[in-house]
Formats: structure tokens, C-alpha cells, sequence
């Protein structure tokens, strides 16, 4: 898994341990993701399906896209498609994606880098292989999530951050056995590269066989672990987590987490996405495309779309 990472981890900025009196946050739920297929036929796995929308507050949607080794022809995308109303996160760990949008924002995104698109008042956009990764195929495996935006911020302008791989902030546990990416947010004095309208943390973590990471979490976020790669527990409980599934912590001040001392041939670390956010607490509506507080505002979404109000396919599209 090439995201960013370094030859020797003891070189890295550490976590301090949790200070006096911190509370581990236990695990409430654990929940393994359906498969399923978006866009133009990718296989996803659907991170977030049964899981309380209560817990997830402030995120909506998150797809694990692959891992999979495509043949020669097989890579596909998404055709132009409009947003309205929160922030798409696109990370990617292996292969390689080609974004444009309506406001003139795009690029390449591949190994360990992040395109994070604040849809906001309405943006169009795509996101597909370029062309010699689908002559040549092979391996793919990212991460999309949909961050929601207050109602306030919901008719925010549109705006694209490109987060090279070299932009995450990486550190270390006492132990130098981790790798802690930080791409937004911040874990105790370490700060990410992402700017976020809603407060979120975002994490991805390597935690070698057999090691632990105790990491620093704000007690008024939630927080969620999912399994990239690998396997381990969660909790003081040592609750068991594998590839696939996500984990709900809650109360407590620091989060727990463990890889198995034996992994299988293909996994050299128990691949972890760590995240959680400020609750928005405010009703939800969203259909397709587009994440609303009310019907009636969903309902405008698609008229100004169908109006071109949400923008224009650009004459230079891929």
C-alpha cells in the first residue's frame, strides 16, 4: 500500500501518552461493509451501511473503492455528475485518479494524495483512470467519504484542494512501530494540510504486527475506525477487527488500537482509517447526489441542476 510513509518511523514526530485521569473510549458497534458497484460498474464497499446516522453525524457517506488488480480495458469512473450541500474527499492509496470539475479545478490523484472538493451552492464533476491506466489496468484502491455541511454552509461557494502525498503531516507512537498519517484535522499538537468547513480529524494509520497505538482524540467528536487492510482489535476490550469493518468509539478521550501479531502473506500492517468530526445535529435530507436539511431544498437541487445553476461541463473535459 504506497501512501506516503518513511524508512524508519523512529525519525517521525511521537504521541505523547494520554494525560492523567483520560478515558479509553469504548466500542459500541461493529459493522462489516456490504460490496457493491458505483459509477460506471468500480466495486466499493459501503462502509457506513448499518450504522446510526446519529453516530456517523457529521459525515454521510464513505465507499472503500478496491482494493482490486484490474486487466488491460477494466478501469472505470464516474461520468460528469453535480453536488450540493457537503465536501467529497477522495484519497488514494494505489493507482490512479483523474478529477475535473465546473470551477476549473482538477488533477491527478495517486498514492497517498487527497482531492477534497467542497461542493457547497453546487459544483459538477468527474472522476475516472486516465487513459494508460485503463490500456495497461492494474492495481486500484482508494477512499471517498462525504463530509455534510451545516445548513449555514450549505449554499457555500464551491472550492477544490489538491493535498499531495508530501502535505500529510506524519508522526510516530513512543514505540517508532506506527505510522500515523494526519491529512485534516489534528491529534493532540499535530495538524493536518486539510482545511475543513466542518471540524473533522482524518486519519490513516499503519500499526505493524504485533503493535499498539494509543491515539489522542477530542472527547466532542465521534469517532470511527475502519479496516483498509489486515487485521486486529479495537478497545481496551480488545474487541477483534478485520478488513472490511467499522468500528463506532464512543465517550472517552483516546482511542485504542492493536494488529494482530500474525497477518496473512499479502498484509505487512494492520491498515486502519481513522476519523470522526463535531455532530452537526441537524435534520438530513439526501437523495443521489445531493445532501439537503430539508425535501423541499433537495426538490431546488434538482430543478437548478436540471437549470444548469449548478455549472457547466467544461469545453477542455476529460
Amino acid at each position: 500500500m504506497p501512501a506516503i510513509s518513511v524508512d524508519n518511523p523512529l525519525e517521525l514526530p511521537r504521541l505523547g501518552a494520554p494525560g492523567e485521569g483520560a478515558r479509553a473510549r469504548r466500542v459500541k458497534s461493529i459493522t462489516t461493509a456490504p460490496r457493491g458497484l458505483e459509477g460506471e460498474g468500480f466495486p466499493v464497499r459501503r462502509a457506513f451501511a448499518g450504522i446510526d446516522l446519529a453516530d456517523l453525524d457529521p459525515f454521510i457517506h464513505m465507499d472503500q473503492m478496491g482494493e482490486v488488480d484490474y486487466g488491460p480495458g477494466e478501469p472505470k469512473g464516474t461520468p460528469w455528475h453535480p453536488h450540493r450541500g457537503f465536501e467529497t474527499v477522495t484519497y488514494m492509496m494505489e493507482g490512479t485518479f483523474l478529477h475535473q470539475d465546473s470551477i476549473g479545478g482538477g488533477g491527478m490523484i495517486e498514492n497517498g494524495a487527497t482531492q477534497w472538493m467542497t461542493a457547497g451552492a453546487g459544483i459538477l464533476h468527474i472522476e475516472r483512470p486516465p487513459d494508460a491506466l485503463i490500456d495497461s489496468g492494474g492495481l486500484f484502491h482508494g477512499i471517498q467519504l462525504w463530509v455534510n455541511l451545516p445548513a449555514k454552509l450549505k449554499m457555500t461557494a464551491p472550492r477544490y484542494q489538491d493535498i499531495g502525498a508530501q502535505a500529510v503531516a506524519l508522526i510516530t507512537n513512543e514505540q517508532g512501530d506506527v505510522i500515523v498519517r494526519i491529512i485534516a484535522g489534528s491529534l493532540g499538537e499535530f495538524e493536518g494540510p486539510g482545511s475543513t468547513h466542518t471540524p473533522i480529524t482524518l486519519v490513516h494509520a499503519s500499526i505493524l504486527p504485533g503493535a499498539h497505538l494509543v491515539l489522542p482524540w477530542n472527547p466532542h467528536y465521534n469517532a470511527l475506525t475502519y479496516v483498509l487492510q489486515g487485521a486486529g482489535t479495537v478497545g481496551l476490550e480488545q474487541n477483534a477487527l478485520g478488513e472490511g469493518q467499522m468500528a463506532v468509539h464512543v465517550d472517552g478521550d483516546f482511542l485504542v488500537l492493536s494488529a494482530n501479531e500474525t497477518q496473512d502473506s499479502r498484509t505487512s500492517a494492520f491498515e486502519v482509517l481513522i476519523l470522526g468530526g463535531e455532530p452537526i445535529r441537524e435534520p438530513v435530507a439526501a437523495y443521489g447526489p445531493f445532501v439537503m436539511n430539508t425535501r423541499d431544498e433537495l426538490q431546488t437541487a434538482f430543478e437548478d441542476y436540471q437549470a444548469g445553476r449548478l455549472g457547466q461541463i467544461p469545453a477542455n473535459h476529460i
